[in-house]
This record gives structure tokens, C-alpha cells and sequence, in this order.
């Protein structure tokens, strides 16, 4: 009966690994407008995919201390498969705004774009993932 239970529980790990999404995990952001960077955790809240910030560093590539850390940076992205998400918005902290978002993951690189007032303003950037 218990190595009936301990390969159930083996095989149920085994089986949620097996379907994480390949975006999750820490990805370290393009330097913002000030130099300033982050590393964004992503991973399941629901059914869609968020981001949050775990850590903030200065221009010099020190760790900082951010008001920002702990918040949610990315939310409500949808996989659309072939490693590209949608539907989702990214908000950016060095100019306060919240952009209408999609990404493309390529390897280890997460390109990020999005736009505000219905197309006027677009940002993109390319995050890399933290190994």
C-alpha cells in the first residue's frame, strides 16, 4: 500500500512538471529608461500566466531595494502555442504605465511588447532568462 502511495505521488510530480508551460521561471528584464533592471518571476495564477518582480537592480548591476519588488508586473497572458502568449498586460514601472500585452519565447529569450491609447504609444523589450 505505501509504495502504492509513494509512486502516485512520484507520478503525479512527474506529471505536473511534465505540463509546465515553458515561459515560467525568472527572467531578467531589458534596462528601463533610468538603467534600472529586474528579474520577473513567471508562473500560473489561474488558468492564464503572471509575473511578478522578485528583484530590482540599479544601472551598475547592484541589487537595489524597489518599492516595486513583490508587485505584479505581467497578468493575464494566454498561451496561444509556438511559444507565443496574448492577451495580457504588462505594466511598466519607470514610466507607471500598463501596456496591452503579447510575448514570444525563442530559446531563452522572452520578447515582450505592448501598447497603450489603442495602439498610439508601443514599447517592446527582450528578457533573458535567469539560470
Amino acid at each position: 500500500m505505501i509504495r502504492k502511495l509513494a509512486l502516485a505521488a512520484v507520478m503525479s510530480f512527474a506529471a505536473g512538471a511534465a505540463f509546465a508551460d515553458p515561459v515560467e521561471g525568472v527572467w531578467k528584464t531589458k534596462p528601463d529608461d533610468n538603467g534600472n533592471f529586474g528579474h520577473v518571476q513567471i508562473a500560473p495564477c489561474g488558468a492564464k500566466l503572471c509575473g511578478v518582480l522578485i528583484k530590482a537592480f540599479d544601472s551598475a548591476g547592484a541589487e537595489a531595494a524597489s518599492e516595486n519588488v513583490g508587485k505584479q508586473i505581467v497578468w493575464d497572458m494566454s498561451a496561444n502555442g509556438d511559444g507565443s502568449y496574448g492577451g495580457g498586460k504588462v505594466w511598466a514601472p519607470d514610466r507607471d504605465k500598463t501596456y496591452k500585452s503579447k510575448m514570444s519565447l525563442s530559446g531563452e529569450t522572452l520578447s515582450v511588447s505592448g501598447c497603450v491609447l489603442g495602439g498610439a504609444i508601443c514599447r517592446a523589450s527582450e528578457w533573458t532568462r535567469v539560470k
